[in-house]
Order: structure tokens, then sequence, then C-alpha cells
């Protein structure tokens, strides 16, 4: 056994990273959710946008709403591939590069929800983004090299 592999193990044990990659995926799979239900006419105005919407957003934005649930499921493809749990071929560079930019969006994201007039947006969307922001950070910053993601099941 190399010495590298003998690190990169206890490594793993230290830092879970495809546990990491799991739970940043799950939750951006819960702002998927509740992007769609703003698309289909959910009235949860209040809690999105700035919350200057109450009851259900005009068409105009349920289209931003619908844009923004792709992105987030591209978002989470992304860290999934980081933490070598890929669903489809993601180029390493894309899965190391698309992490550091989500924790740049997430930390933006945090500070944009903790100065919304929404109470909704400070006290519910700003922690729940704050720890996304954390875990994706611990997520980019493990593993530097990065391995090529596979699809999950693929054969080398």
């Amino acid at each position: 056994m190399s010495a590298i592999s003998t690190a990169s193990r206890r490594r793993d044990r230290l830092f879970p990273r495809r546990q990491t990659a799991v739970a940043v995926a799950l939750g951006f799979l819960i702002v998927v959710a509740f992007q769609i239900s703003l698309t289909l006419g959910a009235p949860f105005g209040a809690a999105a946008l700035g919350g200057a919407n109450a009851g259900a957003l005009p068409a105009e934005l349920r289209m931003v709403t619908a844009v923004s649930a792709v992105i987030w499921i591209a978002a989470a493809v992304i860290v999934l591939a980081r933490g070598g749990l890929a669903i489809v071929r993601v180029p390493s560079a894309l899965s190391r590069w698309g992490t550091c930019a989500l924790v740049g969006y997430l930390a933006l994201g945090a500070l944009m929800n903790l100065a919304s007039s929404s109470p909704w947006e400070r006290f519910g969307w700003a922690p729940f983004t704050a720890v996304l922001f954390g875990l994706t950070l611990l997520l980019a910053l493990s593993d530097r090299a990065g391995q090529p993601a596979q699809p999950t099941g693929a054969r080398p």
C-alpha cells in the first residue's frame, strides 16, 4: 500500500466527503422543491425574492423561479460529482471550480437573505443558506487534487 493511498484513506475517515456532498445536494433539492412550488403558484411569495410579493408570484417571477430550479439541480449534480458520487459524467475541473463558485454564490445568498426585509428570508433562508455555505466550503476545500468523477456504478 502506498503512502498516498494511506493518507487518502486517513483523510476520508476524518472528513466524510461523500456524506457532505449528499447533505449539500439534499439541501439544494429542498431549494428546488421550493422554487418549483413557487413556479406552480404556491402562495409563498413573502418567503422569496425579497418578500415583496405576498401570495403567489406574478408570471414573470414564476419564470425566474423555474430557471432557478434548473440552476439548483445543476448545482446538486456538481457537488455530488465533487463528493465522488456523480450521477452523470462531470469533468473534475467543473466539479472543482463549480463547487468553489457555489461557495461564493451561497455566501452572497446568505448575506442577501440576512439583509432582506422578509422575516422568512432573514430567519429561515439565511440560516439554511449559511449552513449550505459552510458545508459547501468544506467540500470545496477537500481533496484539492480532486478525482475525475464517474457516474455512480461506472467501471474504470
